[in-house]
């Protein structure tokens, strides 16, 4: 294969971009190498396999079908109290649930009826709920007639997606305290609300320093560096390897010591990582407990869990340490559900940051109290989690707070599935499927990765320059430092075969690692682009040999 038409300048004057920037210049190269061009007719000659985002190919269907179901009984009940023309009304609660009884006898053959009828019936059950004030949430709800209230999460949803976070994230073995929830606009907002939130209530200040566990999402690198913030940034690197060439993206016991000092405030996890996609091991866990137990333990510890659902056994950090632990999570990867924007933030009523705000001098919590004044007649006592909320709403419109009453019907249903046969089985399904993909993709490039019974296989990162030590010896890999960018492979792999994979470094990953996506493709285009970027490896040897006369 020839050389990129991209100069080595330009590679390296769009590195400084972020992948998710970068990638669409991948995008652009490899559209137009897909393309046969001849005067004003463009003739595709070969599919661009985009491999560089992780939006999932797949769509969880039987919470989805007991949505619809649930929208048919919704307008029943609408209609049932005012109809006239296109106009209804604002369904009642008195007697919800013998009509919803009465609504699945008469719609049996209604897609989705009987999966909306066993979610109903399994929350009622195990959460105990009062069946009209349930059923009357799911309606009005599905109508949308009202503001989110309360704006935090709807009270039944609250005790459904903590029982999901309780059986998926949690190992079903959940710590005897509280979680509170708020539920936000899938984990981006998440990500936003804490940060914002954090320091406008003096908990964090700017300039702080705060650790990242990278590889990590780059979002969580790119906002402690915005003038905002401006935090010191300590890196906690998986820098570990399983032998020569071959990465196992652990974290060392030296690097998780970084966080017993008490300057740093917080620590930034994605767990499993992304783009590694390995959950914590339990060695790191316990020794992150030490540390909260001993040098540090006011340490803030941000957990982004959104991938727990793809490893057997999986337990969220936040579980372990519920008093120092914001969890985050989104249901968009696992249902394929990206376009919903689901998400929660999860914090346990006795937390560290309440502690922290109560601890605050006076002239502090005068500053606060006059933020949050409008809230309540004694705003020292609004928690963390509400602060959050009001916050998302810049104070003033606390009062209609709230992600949308669909979504949280969705959040809710889509709980419910999972605690159901159907969605265990659909769980198992996926883990199938990307492991599926992560073996066709590694059987085609013919490179090798540490076994790790914690390996999510959402995404994959390969370390092209390990791999090439690996195969070849350190004289090759230098010999791919010196003559080629990090992001060289990238650039033929879009040019040449079109195939869009993002650049690991983008992620403070190695710079000559790329991460793929194993969510959004068919299964067999794994295994052509394993072909492409081996051919490609193979294409740095024949350089390499020639180079040096062999």
């Amino acid at each position: 294969m020839p050389k990129s038409t991209v100069s080595r300048e330009e590679m390296k004057r769009l590195s400084s971009l972020s992948p998710f920037e970068l990638k669409a210049e991948f995008i652009e190269l490899a559209q137009r190498s897909a393309a046969d061009q001849s005067g004003q007719q463009v003739k595709l000659t070969r599919t661009m396999l985009n491999a560089g985002r992780g939006n999932p190919n797949w769509v969880a269907t039987g919470p989805r079908e007991a949505y619809h179901a649930l929208g048919y009984f919704a307008l029943e009940e609408s209609r049932r109290v005012w109809t006239a023309d296109d106009l209804g009304g604002m369904p009642e609660q008195a007697g919800s649930a013998a009509r919803f009884e009465k609504f699945v006898r008469t719609h049996a053959d209604l897609p989705g009826i009987d999966m909306l009828k066993s979610s109903v019936d399994l929350a009622i059950t195990r959460f105990g709920f009062e069946p009209d004030a349930f059923l009357h949430e799911l309606t009005d709800s599905s109508i949308a007639d009202t503001y989110p209230g309360p704006g935090r999460i709807l009270v039944h949803a609250e005790r459904i997606i903590r029982g999901y976070i309780h059986d998926e994230l949690f190992a079903g073995d959940p710590p005897a305290d509280n979680l509170s929830l708020f539920a936000t606009e899938g984990g981006t907002a998440a990500m936003c609300y804490i940060f914002d939130s954090l320091l406008k209530n003096g908990i964090l200040r700017k300039g702080d320093k705060v650790a990242l566990m990278v590889p990590e999402f780059t979002p969580y690198l790119e906002i402690p560096e915005l003038d905002t913030y401006d935090f010191e940034v300590v890196r906690v690197e998986a820098n570990m390897f399983a032998e020569t060439g071959v990465r196992e993206w652990r974290y060392p016991t030296e690097e998780i010591a970084k966080l017993e000092d008490p300057a740093v405030k917080m620590v930034c996890l994605v767990n499993p990582s992304n783009p590694p996609s390995l959950a914590l091991s339990q060695r790191v866990t316990d020794q992150i407990k030490q540390i909260v137990a001993g040098p540090n333990p006011n340490l803030i510890i941000v957990t982004d869990d959104v991938y727990g659902t793809f490893v057997d056994g999986f337990r969220s950090i936040a579980a372990d340490l519920p008093r120092n632990s914001l969890l985050v999570y989104s249901y968009s990867k696992h249902y394929g559900a990206t376009g919903w924007r689901l998400g929660v933030i999860g914090l346990h009523d006795d937390n560290v940051i309440d502690e922290l705000l109560a601890a605050q001098p006076r002239e502090q919590k005068d500053r606060l109290n006059k933020r949050y004044g409008t809230l309540s007649l004694e705003p020292e006592k609004i928690k963390f989690i509400d602060r959050l909320v009001a916050d998302s709403r810049q104070v003033a419109l606390n009062h209609t707070a709230g992600v949308s009453l669909p979504q949280q019907v969705v959040m809710t249903l889509f709980s419910l599935f999972d605690m159901q046969p159907e969605g265990q089985a659909y769980k198992e399904r996926l883990r199938a499927i990307v492991q599926c993909r992560l073996q066709l993709l590694l059987e085609g490039a013919q490179m090798k990765i540490a076994d790790d019974p914690k390996r999510a296989a959402y995404y994959i990162e390969l370390d092209l320059l390990a791999e090439a030590e690996r195969t070849e010896g350190r004289e090759f890999a230098e010999f791919l430092q010196k003559n080629y960018e990090p992001v060289d492979p990238l650039f033929r792999l879009a040019e040449q075969t079109s195939v869009v994979l993002l650049n690991g470094g983008g992620f403070d990953g190695p710079e000559w690692s790329v991460r793929a996506s194993l969510a959004n493709l068919n299964d067999l285009d794994y295994l052509k682009i394993g072909h492409h970027l081996r051919a490609i490896f193979n294409d740095y040897i024949a350089a390499w040999k020639e180079s040096t006369g062999s």
